[in-house]
């Protein structure tokens, strides 16, 4: 049932579990009561450990009865001083229905990823199109073509993703540069919306190898962008600690756009509703009245209107960019980029509480609230009113909380988005039996009532893990919906509802869910690409992210304990990360599956699964994206009492050898922002408090 341990030095203590297997479908004695009882055996069970998920096909179940356990392991403990300690998992097993659709859908996307670019780019990796594309936008959509190549591979995506990841971030640079978007390596000007969406590639490839000199070298250039580092991109105000225009960029600020700037983005923004509310009469009675940007006489007065009244000043959109200060961060843990992220942030909580707690959409180049908006705190750029109203204020005001949460444990960094989702809470009324909330506000006050959208509430839990988040929450309408709600975005986000449901109990087939739903998207991709016949030269600009088979949100969702990104510009942030020791890599290791069955305050319970029956593997598990937790406690359940390692797992790795067809089911707990966040790799890290 085990084999002892071999290493670790002379006088280590090594403590060994031992676990006895049961037969599938038997009943495990203790206190515990099936709830549910899924496909593939994934059983809830309600015992005195609390509600967790079992497997009930081979040996995995688990109760409170010290005489049953699930899984054969011994645990070598380092003394004090060692680098990391080793988990042994020894016990053969069928590997469960999820494991196997999990290696299947990474072994799928490793072959489309080839079939995809093969498709729609030339030798040197640029797109297969036109020759030209005017305007400042679309940079972003190409990067947003293969951003998910570099997760994918920091999952554990074959070695050739890596590569092609690298190839194609440089070609859409080099394409897009003699377009004209593109200057330095960075979107000469746009907004961070855009500048989000493009940025989340480069976050994405320092996961996938932070040892990148060239990437290293751009994170800190592009960054100094920001902090009054580049003579050519005067972006930041650091007086006033603000920056200086919606649209900015490595050519600086753009106070004055011209028609040209915008030629490409006509038809997009003409599906909204107008952005000022004197261009036309209708607005006085409909304020979601469209005005029509594709008549030139239209354009013209909405482009004079734009440059006097959004192209001066900060907004609180570009607190994204706090992501690609962090970013420098996680490569050098110099203290400036901490301290500009810590300043930024603070100068939108002034400006918040200045305006009555209402996070302000607009600020003048002197500071002040409404200064280019004839003092309205509404109406700027990417503001409460327009194009999408309140969601990008809460995205931008979370992912800056996140940011700050992470370089200093300082929860009350989030306090910002809390005010503003309490605002929009506040507001809330019930339209013919339906609570919803506003979505803009304008001129005539508060308007464009919707249902609360759960993704960002998720988020805010997910990260703080505080009971007022948790309220927050819980008292949103339809949660009982939520198991059977999650849908493909954008970029194949995957809606974090559904992930969540599964977190709580919910939803125990979610796991098998997931993954076929991500395998069918991949099968729907690639059915597009097999039947598009069209001519390149009249594809949009978003032609190839809608058809890129790489869809790994789910794989995020089920392998990290995580609801993902915040799509626009946010940072990976999860409670577990996957390493290959042999191979020095990120990610999975060949034929091993992972599997965050439920997340809590202070631990995850987690399943590792070698579905290899030839040959054992090594994982490496990080607390944290950026090991910015800290493992005290990483036991096998099974024990009705765990073993106390808290002197020996002080820091933020675990290694686990899966013996060939072995599993494993971990409790791992941790002290969550406890150490300083970076991107080095496990093998590399010098562990640092982050207090």
């Amino acid at each position: 049932m085990f084999r002892p341990s071999g290493r670790g030095r002379e006088g280590g203590i090594l403590h060994q579990l031992w676990f006895s297997d049961c037969n599938m479908g038997g009943i495990c004695r203790g206190s515990a009561t099936t709830r549910q009882e899924p496909r593939c055996g994934l059983r809830i069970q309600e015992s005195s450990f609390g509600t967790r998920y079992v497997d009930a096909h081979k040996g995995l179940h688990y109760t409170a009865a010290k005489d049953v356990f699930s899984i054969a392991a011994s645990i070598e403990l380092m003394e004090p001083g060692e680098a990391m300690y080793t988990i042994h998992a020894t016990s053969q097993a069928n590997p469960p229905c999820w494991a196997l659709q999990e290696r299947h859908l990474i072994d799928t996307m490793n072959r489309a990823a080839v079939e995809y670019v093969e498709r729609y780019t030339r030798p040197d990796g640029t797109f297969v199109w036109r020759d030209d594309w005017p305007g400042l936008d679309g940079s972003d959509d190409g990067y947003e073509s293969y951003t998910s190549f570099p997760l994918f591979y920091a999952l554990g995506g074959g070695e050739h993703i890596h590569e092609l990841a690298r190839k194609q971030w440089e070609a859409v640079t080099r394409q897009f540069t003699g377009f004209g978007q593109v200057y330095n390596e960075f979107d000469a000007y746009y907004d961070w919306m855009h500048h989000g969406e493009s940025s989340l590639y480069l976050y994405y490839l320092a996961l996938a190898d932070p040892h990148a000199l060239r990437d290293r070298d751009r994170a800190l250039r592009f960054a100094g962008m920001y902090m009054g580092e580049d003579p050519e991109a005067d972006n930041w105000d650091s007086e006033r600690k603000l920056i200086r225009s919606p649209i900015n960029g490595s050519r600086g600020p753009r106070f004055e756009m011209s028609a040209v700037d915008w030629v490409t983005h006509r038809p997009v923004l003409a599906e909204y509703l107008a952005p000022y509310e004197d261009l036309a009469p209708e607005l006085a009675t409909n304020p979601l009245h469209k005005v029509n940007w594709n008549d030139d006489a239209i354009f013209a007065e909405v482009l004079k209107l734009l440059n006097q009244r959004m192209a001066r000043g900060d907004v609180p959109l570009n607190l994204t960019s706090t992501s690609l200060i962090t970013n420098a961060y996680l490569y050098t843990g110099e203290e400036k980029y901490r301290q500009w992220v810590l300043e930024y942030v603070d100068a939108w909580k002034k400006r918040t509480a200045q305006n009555n707690g209402i996070t302000p959409d607009n600020v003048g180049l002197s500071g002040e609230i409404g200064e280019c908006m004839n003092g309205k705190w509404w109406g700027g750029y990417y503001g409460w009113r327009w194009p999408h109203g309140a969601v990008n204020i809460l995205e931008a005001t979370l992912i800056a909380g996140y940011n700050a949460l992470l370089l200093t444990g300082d929860e009350s960094h989030l306090d910002l988005i809390r005010s503003q989702l309490d605002l929009l809470w506040s507001l809330g009324k019930e339209e013919d039996g339906v609570f919803k909330i506003p979505a803009r506000h304008g001129d005539c006050g508060w308007f464009d009532y919707r249902p609360p959208d759960p993704r960002l509430y998720i988020h805010l839990y997910y990260v703080s893990q505080q009971p007022q988040d948790r309220e927050r929450l819980n008292r949103l309408p339809g949660r009982e919906q939520w198991a059977g709600s999650s849908r493909f975005g954008k970029g194949a986000q995957y809606h974090p509802a559904a992930w969540f449901a599964f977190n709580e109990g919910d939803n125990p087939d979610y796991p098998e869910r997931v993954l076929e739903a991500h395998y069918q998207e991949v099968c729907r991709r690639m059915e597009l690409l097999r039947n598009d016949h069209g001519d390149p030269n009249q594809w949009d600009v978003h032609h190839w992210q809608e058809i890129n088979p790489v869809a790994c949100e789910g794989l995020v969702q089920l392998m990290t304990g995580s609801p993902g990104v915040v799509y626009h510009g946010g940072l990976l942030h999860c409670r577990v990360r996957y390493f290959d020791p042999v191979n020095k890599r990120p990610g999975l290791p060949e034929h091993v599956a992972a599997m965050v069955l439920t997340v809590n305050p202070d631990n995850v319970v987690l399943m590792l699964v070698n579905c290899d029956p030839v040959q054992p593997h090594e994982v490496i598990l990080q607390a944290g994206a950026f090991g910015e937790h800290r493992f005290t406690e990483v036991f096998p359940i099974g024990e009705d009492r765990p073993v106390n390692l808290k002197s020996f797992v002080n820091g933020p790795h675990v290694q686990v050898q899966l013996h060939p067809a072995s599993q494993v089911l971990l409790r791992a707990k941790m002290d969550r922002f406890a150490n300083k966040p970076t991107y080095a790799f496990p093998w590399e890290t010098a562990q640092e408090d982050i207090h």
